[in-house]
């Protein structure tokens, strides 16, 4: 079967005589012809790719070719759901309504995603002794009204819950399975979704569920199946999300959470409650609540050891430099949770009860492995911190006590999945729009090299090539920005202030339509605080953290053009609002990550320890990387128009300052905001 590039994506292509006005560029051929490539030689390749360029079907078309004429199976794994419903939902069926040949797609989710008829019905069941509370009671209810619809019985679709810790007690779970003998096994959701992946051919998934795929695979599990090749959309992300789950998070509120699904004693509700009665198990049971309660006490000692630990000797960044800091009740605690769960379950008849008693005593082993081996600091490479130790302000104003969790996140990712993903002999393409860290060529220097050495070095894929497509857009006509030399430093006196009033100004001369990207919540806030009132006049305010996940907030902000969104990290990335929606980007100032960080800190102590230079090396190149994603959020199609406004006067005053506005898009002239722009 033919799937040339030049052909497919041509002007008389199977493509272009089924969209109408469809061109042929020349970049995305490119694009696909260099994935088809590293596919045929099972090798490795970087490429940027654009906005506008079209790089989902420069990657499809070649992975298509592979599922059809070589019967090869390929995963694309995507950082945001709203790519992965593009590919599923428009991308995958169009072209395989076009090409000579079809794949068999499938969206795979981690198992957690899935409802369970069978645990829902059990919970409905005993609803008196499992929850308490008419909110509780309200949420199992709308879970169990949403099972009655639902397609793919995935949490994707499922109404918001006054309690979204109800959820537990209906989710599909490894550890309480019945497999063949659930008598809901023909219609179960996760069940028919595994067999589904296994018929395919052609899989999405995100870099979440790859990367735990992957920690399984080291240690002789797995998640996927076999795959022979993988393409890395959004791949910007990979080493953030490959760092964390390589790591570890234990916390007091997933102890909490844990324990008091199996036993609440004001209410005498839980899994353990409902247990209580049995005439062959009653003293065991009372033992298990026993165990239960003395892990509640346990737990509470730990988190308040590592907090009065933090308080006298930790660092203001919560990091901890050594092993075994505080006494460790709590491994020994849910490990007797999880020993007496697992007599209880040889004492019991019904099945039912011996799944969900399972699953519990899986979980309750887990934690009391996972702070064992973050207290004593087992996972090599990784840096140990303490998070959650001050007190928080919920969306309703009301003061929150800390919240304490033990995490790690590995330090280096490269020589793991140089040893574990790049020497699989499977075929790894990374694309995404931002990899390298300028738009443009540095003058003296061969790009094409340089620009993707970050990555290179951070992911290690030393030798991979790289391609730098640039988009279609024409930059120098829809985009204008300015820069604000006149603004104080962030570190200097009045800054504060001066960062108000020119963000106020800009909103009202565009008159909304506009985000405003911060680099902390401590100043998003601040100037919340300060501008609220004022911008809510412009148009609708939103303000991240307070008003809502992020994904609810971008559906309230497109439904009218006078917005205007404060948001920190996750809208930096990944947000596509279209047309005037959006015809104003802000950024407050240059996104280098906070120094004193601990995963920052921790891979400037490397890079320094090795003689290197941590800011030129790392902490500069990760900065101009986010700088190119704030500034991509402004111009999505070729019919976008808008200014960006960098509100940070060290791009024009500081030497490194070049490098950001090299990431600027090509024949985009830098003016100063003291000229008038005008409306927009």
């Amino acid at each position: 079967m033919q799937f040339d590039p030049a052909e497919v994506f041509g002007d008389a292509g199977p493509i272009a005589s089924r969209l109408e006005g469809w061109e042929a560029r020349p970049g995305q051929i490119e694009m696909a012809q260099s994935i088809r490539g590293a596919m045929e030689s099972r090798s490795q390749v970087l490429v940027e790719a654009g906005t506008g360029l079209g790089k989902s079907f420069a990657y499809l078309v070649p992975a298509i070719e592979r599922v059809v004429d070589h019967h090869e199976r390929v995963v694309v794994v995507t950082h945001t759901i709203t790519l992965q419903e593009q590919l599923m939902d428009r991308d995958i069926p169009f072209l395989n309504s076009v090409l000579p040949g079809q794949c068999r797609p499938a969206l795979v989710k981690g198992r957690g995603n899935y409802l369970s008829r069978r645990r829902l019905e059990l919970a409905i069941k005993r609803e008196h002794s499992l929850v308490d509370g008419e909110p509780a009671r309200r949420s199992l209810r709308t879970i169990e009204e949403w099972a009655r619809t639902t397609d793919d019985g995935t949490i994707a679709t499922l109404p918001v819950l006054e309690r979204r810790g109800v959820w537990d007690l209906a989710q599909s779970d490894s550890g309480n399975c019945l497999g063949r003998r659930c008598p809901t096994y023909d219609t179960c959701f996760f069940q028919n979704a595994r067999k589904e992946m296994e018929r395919s051919d052609l899989l999405v998934c995100n870099h979440a569920l790859f990367f735990s795929d992957l920690a399984l695979r080291i240690v002789g599990a797995s998640l996927l199946p076999r795959y022979d090749h993988v393409i890395f959309d959004e791949a910007h992300a990979i080493e953030d999300v490959a760092s964390e789950h390589f790591g570890l998070t234990v916390s007091e509120r997933g102890v909490e959470h844990l324990l008091g699904r199996l036993w609440q004693p004001r209410q005498r509700k839980g899994l353990l409650g409902v247990l209580l009665g049995h005439e062959l198990a009653g003293g065991l049971v009372a033992e298990c609540i026993q165990a239960v309660e003395a892990a509640r006490t346990a737990s509470d000692a730990f988190f308040s050891m590592l907090l009065d630990w933090h308080r006298v000797h930790g660092r203001s960044n919560g990091r901890i430099a050594e092993p075994g800091i505080v006494a460790n009740p709590l491994t020994p605690a849910m490990d007797a949770v999880s020993r007496g769960l697992d007599l209880l379950k040889a004492r019991l008849g019904d099945e039912a009860d011996v799944a969900e008693l399972s699953g519990y005593a899986e979980r309750a082993g887990d934690l009391a492995m996972g702070v064992a081996r973050l207290l004593g600091q087992d996972i090599p490479g990784a840096v140990y911190w303490i998070d959650g130790t001050e007190q928080t302000r919920d969306a309703a104003g009301r003061v929150r006590g800390p919240r304490p969790s033990l995490r790690c996140m590995v330090v280096e990712v490269a020589p793991l999945l140089r040893e574990h993903l790049f020497s699989s002999g499977t075929s790894i393409v990374m694309t995404s729009a931002t990899l390298a860290t300028s738009e443009a060529p540095l003058d003296g220097l061969d790009e094409s090299r340089s620009g993707f050495n970050h990555i290179r070095t951070r992911l290690g894929c030393d030798e991979a090539p790289a391609l730098q497509v640039n988009s279609p857009f024409q930059y120098d006509r829809q985009m204008r920005v300015y820069v604000d030399r006149s603004m104080p430093a962030p570190s200097a006196p009045g800054h504060l202030d001066a960062l108000v009033n020119r963000i106020v100004e800009l909103v009202e001369r565009t008159h909304g339509g506009a985000f405003v990207l911060f680099t902390s919540f401590r100043m998003l806030h601040a100037v919340a605080d300060a501008a609220g009132e004022t911008l809510s006049a412009v148009g609708p305010l939103f303000v991240q953290g307070r008003d809502g996940p992020p994904g609810r907030i971008i559906e309230q902000f497109r439904l009218d053009e006078r917005s205007v969104l404060l948001g920190t990290t996750s809208f930096w990335q990944g947000v596509d609002v279209r047309g005037r929606g959006l015809r104003n980007v802000i950024i407050t100032r240059l996104p280098f990550e906070v120094p004193d960080r601990p995963i920052v800190q921790a891979r400037t102590e490397r890079i320094e320890a090795r003689g290197g230079s941590a800011f030129g090396e790392d902490q500069l190149p990760r900065a101009v990387i986010r700088f190119r994603q704030g500034i991509g959020r402004l111009i999505r199609s070729a019919g976008d128009e808008g200014i960006v406004s960098v509100l940070d006067p060290r791009i024009i005053t500081k030497g490194y300052g070049r490098r950001f506005q090299q990431a600027i898009p090509e024949g985009v002239v830098i003016e100063d905001l003291g000229f008038d722009y005008g409306d927009c």
